[in-house]
């Protein structure tokens, strides 16, 4: 009967809430409330009493039930609605783990602030003892919980999720592995190796998500005007390299570039071509088109350099962009 009206009030999510949350506890509920009734007629009734005294420990017990019934309610609401969220959001198991191993501990501290009061018991002495343990704690592990709290930070703000590109100042790009509380892991794009970098220190730098964004491959091809040999190629890939080495948003380590000689038939001779692929990243169209002309300005210092080591060559005015997926 009760269940039936509860249902017909509810609107359909909350219904749904019901049903899956409160429900399988439904009579574990009642009889706490039933509980709860009793002690504190006997608290009103045993008020001036020495009995009261008798009434401490079904208070206690009373208290014991009820946090292990708020418990089994909370995981049964964290592992319905909170875990599958933040699946979806893939927010790191660490931070599943110490919100879900707060939230309880939060709970109990009610709990206990609540039977305190109604028994008169001195908040203020136990507070105290608490907060003293508390602060030569956080003295010993003060690195490790400013690394906890930029986990923190990281989690509120998102800059990136897990499986997002971000570049960092110092060079560092790739693919975020995990957001943990003390640690960011990023798998670096092309060398494969994984970087380690505390929370406490990402959340003090300039982020580059380039999620959602674009790696294109940008071809141009330099044609000499007569056979290159390998000094001189080794010179020209040096020059190359170098050209874009600095420029951000332009991924050197993986610029290639690859020497082909063609034959002429009607004049006999040989020439060299040069194939030299740029990997440009970018998150939108405004953002690609400042690196491609970033590219243009490179080009240009490698013709001033390549000249002026006497080598003659045209290179291809429109380069041919390929677009690719970012991968590591």
């Amino acid at each position: 009967m009760n269940e039936s009206i509860m249902t017909r009030l509810l609107s359909p999510e909350f219904k749904q809430t019901y049903e899956q949350v409160i429900l399988p506890y439904i009579r574990w509920v009642m009889f706490v409330i039933l509980l709860i009734i009793f002690d504190v007629i006997l608290l009103i009734a045993l008020q001036d009493s020495w009995l009261r005294y008798i009434e401490i420990p079904l208070g206690l017990s009373i208290a014991i039930i009820m946090g292990i019934l708020i418990y089994k309610i909370f995981d049964q609401a964290y592992n319905y609605y909170l875990l599958k969220s933040a699946i979806k959001q893939k927010v790191n198991g660490e931070i599943l783990l110490v919100s879900n191993i707060l939230a309880k501990g939060l709970i109990a501290i009610i709990i206990f602030c609540i039977f305190a009061q109604v028994h008169q018991i001195n908040l203020l002495g136990v507070i105290t003892s608490f907060g003293l343990g508390g602060i030569a704690i956080a003295f010993a592990a003060q690195q490790t919980l400013q690394q906890i709290l930029g986990g923190i930070v990281l989690y509120i703000d998102r800059p990136f999720v897990v499986d997002d590109y971000i570049g960092l100042p110092d060079g560092t790009f790739g693919k975020v592995e995990s957001i943990g509380l003390r640690s960011t892991k990023i798998r670096n794009s092309g060398k494969g190796t994984l970087t380690v970098v505390p929370n406490d220190s990402l959340i003090q730098l300039n982020i580059e998500n380039f999620t959602g964004g674009r790696k294109v491959v940008s071809l141009i091809y330099l044609k000499f005007e007569e056979k290159i040999n390998e000094n001189e190629r080794a010179l020209i890939r040096q020059v190359i390299l170098e050209s874009t080495k600095e420029l951000f948003g332009i991924d050197s380590r993986n610029t290639e570039v690859v020497f082909k000689d063609i034959h002429d038939q009607d004049k006999e001779t040989v020439k060299t071509q040069a194939q030299v692929s740029f990997f440009i990243l970018g998150t939108g169209d405004v953002g690609m088109d400042i690196r491609h002309q970033l590219l243009d300005m490179a080009k240009d210092n490698i013709t001033l350099q390549l000249q002026g080591f006497g080598i003659n060559f045209d290179i291809t005015d429109d380069p041919v962009n390929i677009q690719a997926p970012i991968t590591i």
